[in-house]
């Protein structure tokens, strides 16, 4: 009995579960089925072109950007400020501290000293000949002949040098080096006044003016940038200094000039290009006398000697200047490799205006050491500057001892 009532109680059990499964899958069969999803479309992205003959491929950054900016997204650097930069106000060049001058030539003397086998050294090796015959003095004479100590000066030093040598009878090398110091010193000359005139002189209206330094010189020779060095040397001595480009006819010789200036403090007047050089001195002088400075330098034009339309504009500036008060000092530039043609310059300028000092650059290396006494034979005034390279600071006051014993050495 109790077997039958378990064997009903399954069956009720199975068919109850066959039921709800059956009702279950009715349910399901009933619903609607879900509505498809659109398919998704990529946006059509036209290709980018290809970049023409001398135009540059966009790198994948700027690719990425110039799409964001087509859809419209704010970038960062729309959204960030735009910030203008404030022009910068222009630097002043730096006041440059010019080497002293005391003892210049002594400092550059191992450039000065590159001329001496053509002049010192080669004296001295003729002279230290056991036998000094008479072919022997004729090298001598060549030697200084080649060095552009000119003809008289030659015989001169010549005679003498035989008449000592004579004397001393035994030479060793130290008394000829003595010997030939002591005779090229006497030829250059010791005694004469050297220094750069640039003391203060009285103008014509009783009042105390500036010292005036004109230079003058033939294109070519450095004369600009000697008057640039030249202010340095006055600015390293303590001295305010005011220049003047009076030299119009060359390009960029005002812009050449200022630059100078513009390195030590000093002031430099101009005018327009192909301007009056005379007036534009007479600025120069009018702008010094207004800033109190210490010495006006006027760099002056400088075509051919042989052009007489300069000589005469020379001589016109003087004359101008000379409105203010006197000129002190009036210095030829020459170029120390030139030789004769340089006293072919010389005698010409010294014709219209009265030289007082002679300046002579490029006396290194290849330079012959003897022009200095043929210059200043010839004009019959010192030689006080002489250039012994291009460094800024390489034009240094002539010192006659120091300048010999670089030429015959230790």
């Amino acid at each position: 009995m109790e077997t039958v009532i378990l064997a009903v109680l399954i069956a009720v059990v199975v068919l109850g579960a066959v039921g709800g499964l059956v009702v279950s899958g009715r349910k399901k069969k009933q619903l609607p089925p879900p509505p498809p999803a659109a398919p998704v479309t990529p946006p059509v992205t036209a290709p980018p072109a290809e970049p023409q003959v001398g135009e540059e491929a966009e790198t994948p950054r700027e690719e990425a950007r110039r799409t964001i900016e087509e859809v419209g997204l704010p970038t960062a650097e729309a959204e960030a400020p735009v910030e203008v930069a404030e022009p910068e106000a222009p630097v002043a060049p730096a006041v440059e501290v010019p080497e002293p001058t005391a003892g210049r030539l002594v400092r550059l003397r191992a450039r000065l000293s590159r001329s001496q086998t053509s002049l010192g050294k080669g004296l001295l090796t003729l002279l230290s000949r056991e036998r000094l015959d008479d072919e022997t003095w004729e090298e001598i004479e060549d030697t200084l002949l080649t060095a552009d100590v000119g003809v008289a000066p030659t015989q001169e030093l010549v005679d003498r040098l035989r008449e000592r040598v004579k004397v001393l009878g035994t030479r060793t090398p130290e008394d000829l080096r003595l010997l030939l110091r002591e005779e090229l010193l006497a030829l250059i000359g010791t005694d004469a006044d050297r220094s750069v005139h640039t003391a203060n002189g009285i103008g014509n209206g009783g009042d105390e003016i500036p010292g005036v330094v004109l230079v003058v010189g033939v294109n070519g020779t450095g004369k600009t940038t000697t008057t640039g060095k030249l202010a340095r040397v006055l600015v390293a001595d303590g001295k305010s200094v005011v220049l003047g480009a009076a030299d119009t006819f060359r390009a960029a010789a005002a812009d050449q000039l200022q630059t100078w200036g513009e390195r030590v403090g000093a002031r430099t007047v101009r005018g327009p290009e192909g301007g009056d050089p005379a007036s534009i001195a007479y600025d120069a002088v009018k702008e010094g006398i207004a800033e109190t400075a210490d010495v006006v330098l006027i760099d002056t034009a400088g075509r051919l000697h042989t052009k007489t339309g300069l000589m005469d504009e020379l001589g016109k500036v003087k004359r101008v200047v000379e409105k203010h008060g006197p000129v002190g000092e009036v210095l030829l530039v020459l170029d120390a490799t030139t030789g004769q043609n340089g006293l072919v310059q010389a005698r010409v300028f010294a014709e219209v205006v009265d030289i007082t000092g002679v300046v002579l650059t490029k006396l290194d290396g290849t330079a012959k050491g003897g022009i200095i006494v043929a210059v200043q034979r010839e004009l019959g005034v010192p030689v006080k500057l002489v250039g012994l390279g291009e460094g800024a600071d390489d034009l240094a006051p002539f010192e006659p001892e120091a300048f010999v014993d670089a030429l015959i050495g230790d």
